[in-house]
């Protein structure tokens, strides 16, 4: 039995597939300006997706009542602590560069409460002053405009106010929009999955869910949590500039290194002026907010995700850099669903088994 030749027409195959490209490219431009605060908008609402559920539950059943309350509640405990935080950094990260872009502004401390130290305060008051007089002060010239340099850095950043709000705004619009009509999203987000892959792409939606929730809980709760009790010890120990100090702690929490490398700083200040009651205070203060993450994480990281440490630094930085103060929020949650699609695409095949030379013998034969 002779079979018909099918013969497929190239250049409508051609011009199919260059319109489709188009209108792709098309589609991406106009919403463009919309993505970011999307994006933002469904890592928030994934993340706090059963709380609301819950809420709706104790308000009778009624989801526009739980949509309104989600979403004064990210007014109220989100987007307005970042915006004032970004805007104190704004108003006093002018005085933080205009000392750093002076060298006669900046010199060595005289540390003269060494002394007090018994025993060994006297030596180490002199051998402070032997390295100051050996070229400190040169040292502190020397690095002084990279250090301007980088705050200037750190302030343009947070200079972007305006995106920021605009960002803000769109995050909270989409959020009431995805709170109101989540189930319907999420099966749409799922049935194009299936198109795309069958099963294995519905459960590759489900397990970047998983993913965004364990980052946004796990990692980015816990920095908020850590930075505003960091944030309160320092504004009550009267340490200058608390306000933007906690916007610095809070990237160091996101980035996993933690609240400690602002803190004790602070508290090496306030012994250095001779308030060692507060100093103390701060002290103690500082030892449970550095050891609050080892038991607040792994109590909101509930579903088992473990992320390597290096994938969140990554992620915060060229988060930072790409998207600027969104991105330390989409950067992790980003590398942290492709690692976890990456994994699990990996472990569907067998581990190897044979020795490395054998192995090597196979490949010869």
């Amino acid at each position: 039995m002779n079979l018909p030749i099918k013969r497929y027409d190239l250049p409508q195959i051609m011009f199919g597939v260059l319109f489709i490209a188009l209108m792709t490219i098309a589609s991406i431009w106009i919403v463009q300006p919309f993505i970011l605060g999307f994006v933002w908008a469904g890592m928030v609402v994934i993340a706090t997706w059963p709380l609301m559920i819950k809420l709706q539950r104790l308000l009778w059943g009624r989801r526009f009542l739980a949509v309104i309350i989600m979403t004064l509640l990210l007014i109220l405990l989100f987007v307005l602590p970042i915006a004032m935080l970004v805007s104190s950094a704004i108003e006093n990260g002018a005085p933080l560069v205009e000392i750093a872009s002076h060298p006669s502004s900046l010199h060595m401390p005289d540390f003269h409460w060494l002394n007090s130290i018994p025993l060994v305060g006297h030596k180490l008051y002199t051998g402070w002053h032997a390295l100051i007089n050996g070229g400190g002060n040169a040292l502190v010239t020397k690095v002084q405009p990279y250090v301007g340099q980088t705050a200037a850095w750190f302030v343009t950043q947070a200079g972007h106010l305006g995106r920021f709000i605009v960002h803000c705004s769109l995050m909270l619009l989409f959020s009431a929009l995805l709170y109101s009509r989540g189930e319907q999203v999420a099966l749409g987000i799922r049935h194009f999955a299936i198109r795309l892959a069958a099963e294995r792409g519905d459960a590759a939606v489900i397990l970047a869910g998983q993913a965004i929730r364990a980052v946004a809980l796990g990692v980015v709760v816990t920095a908020i949590v850590q930075s505003i009790l960091g944030g309160i010890g320092l504004a009550i120990a009267g340490i200058p500039y608390a306000t933007v100090l906690t916007v610095v702690m809070f990237v160091c929490c996101v980035a996993q290194i933690g609240p400690l490398l602002i803190l004790i700083p602070a508290i090496i200040w306030l012994y250095w002026s001779g308030d060692n009651t507060w100093g103390t205070v701060l002290l103690v203060w500082s030892c449970v907010v550095g050891s609050l993450d080892n038991v607040l994480r792994p109590v909101l990281i509930r579903m088992g995700a473990d992320l390597p440490m290096l994938l969140i630094l990554s992620g915060v930085i060229g988060g930072l850099f790409a998207f600027g103060m969104i991105g330390l929020f989409i950067g992790p949650v980003v590398l942290a669903v492709s690692y976890r699609l990456i994994s699990l695409w990996v472990h569907e095949a067998p581990e190897p088994e044979m020795d490395p030379e054998e192995a090597l013998k196979a490949l010869d034969e």
